[in-house]
């Protein structure tokens, strides 16, 4: 009884030619406007199109109808708040996605709710979003500790920083950790780093200190992010050999680029350059990259010079000095990359949350050259 025109167009859907299924099926809507299937498979093809006006449309006719039986009000509800999702009406989203608590959609719906949020950094809704998914799924949602380690970032940010706030959000992330029980490396080294933070501002060297090294035996992946902090620490209190000495040790363990670019820094200042080569010589023999290589040149130029530096790592091979580094800088340079092991996502700097595909901890602290 169907018309041929529902026919030409599931032919068109399963040759690949939506255009053409499109205009198949909105011909068989109009000579038959109560097929509702139709309406889904027409909204959703308008949708995958970009053509968030027409499927919006389309939904909104069936929610007007008076007669649609309560699961497909339900089924539609749910798509037109893909739709408004995928037009970034955000505020409309999210009034149709609370319409869909306690319907077979509402696990969709809460995910969709967290996506909303974290774009909008509303991280206390956020907080409270997922902690309905936890309970409605009774899956764990680690990233309710960084939803508070957000909070306490963003209290760091304000002029001047609102310790009581920051505070609070470390609490709130340390005993997220504990109730969830599946806590990371990753929201363990944040939580860390955030009150080493919190600490340098107040100017409490020691509490500073004693966060950063706790990363050595709680997150040690994730030193290499507070190298230099460490570095600046030690610093003032002219402790440089105790640190060297921590580091190296580190290092040898959980080698990363950064630790070695500071390692080598500092044996050239306490040391001297001979030291500092053979330490880099043994170190990139085990992790050979060129990224490693630059960043000790980088280092000796700025501390000794460009000639001796270049002497130093070209050694008898009779290499020009500066062509050497020029084109070692320029190789290096495509390296020097953060990248997302989800969707492949690039990034000079390291990110919690992937710019790409919006996933947490999905960035390891390596350069992607040390992953290789």
């Amino acid at each position: 009884s169907l018309p041929d025109s529902y026919f030409k167009g599931l032919n068109f859907l399963l040759n690949e030619q939506p255009d053409r299924a499109i205009d198949a099926f909105v011909e068989v809507a109009k000579l038959d406007p109560e097929t509702t299937e139709l309406h889904f498979a027409l909204g959703s093809l308008f949708r995958r199109r970009g053509e968030m006006e027409r499927a919006i449309r389309v939904h909104q006719s069936l929610l007007s109808r008076s007669d649609l039986p309560s699961r497909e009000r339900e089924h539609a509800l749910h798509e037109i708040a893909q739709d408004y999702l995928k037009a970034g009406m955000l505020d409309r989203a999210e009034l149709a996605y609370k319409e869909l608590k306690n319907t077979p959609f509402e696990e969709q719906a809460r995910r969709a709710l967290i996506r909303i949020y974290e774009s909008e950094h509303d991280w206390p809704q956020a907080i409270d979003a997922v902690k309905r998914l936890g309970k409605l799924t009774g899956e764990s949602v680690p990233q309710e500790v960084h939803y508070h380690c957000e909070i306490a970032q963003q209290a760091l940010a304000t002029v001047p920083p609102d310790v009581a706030l920051a505070e609070q959000g470390f609490k709130d992330a340390a005993r997220a950790c504990a109730a969830d029980g599946s806590s990371t490396e990753g929201s363990r080294a944040r939580v860390l780093i955030l009150r080493a933070q919190l600490a340098r501002l107040s100017g409490d060297v020691t509490q500073e200190r004693e966060c950063l090294l706790q990363l050595l035996s709680d997150a040690p992946e994730y030193v290499s992010l507070v190298v230099n902090d460490l570095e600046k620490n030690f610093t003032a209190t002219h402790e440089i050999a105790a640190l060297l000495q921590t580091l190296q040790t580190h290092h040898d363990k959980y080698p990363s680029l950064d630790l070695f670019q500071v390692i080598f820094k500092l044996l050239l200042q306490q040391q001297g350059s001979q030291e500092a080569w053979a330490f880099a010589r043994v170190s990139l023999q085990r992790q050979p990259t060129l990224l490693g290589l630059d960043r000790a040149l980088t280092a000796e130029v700025q501390l000794l010079g460009d000639d001796h530096a270049a002497q130093s790592a070209s050694s008898d091979e009779g290499l020009s000095p500066s062509l050497l580094r020029k084109q070692l800088s320029r190789s290096a340079q495509r390296l020097d990359r953060f990248g997302c092991r989800v969707c492949g996502f690039q990034a000079k700097q390291f990110y919690w949350q992937c710019p790409g595909c919006h996933g947490w901890e999905t960035y390891r602290p390596r350069r992607l050259e040390e992953l290789q």
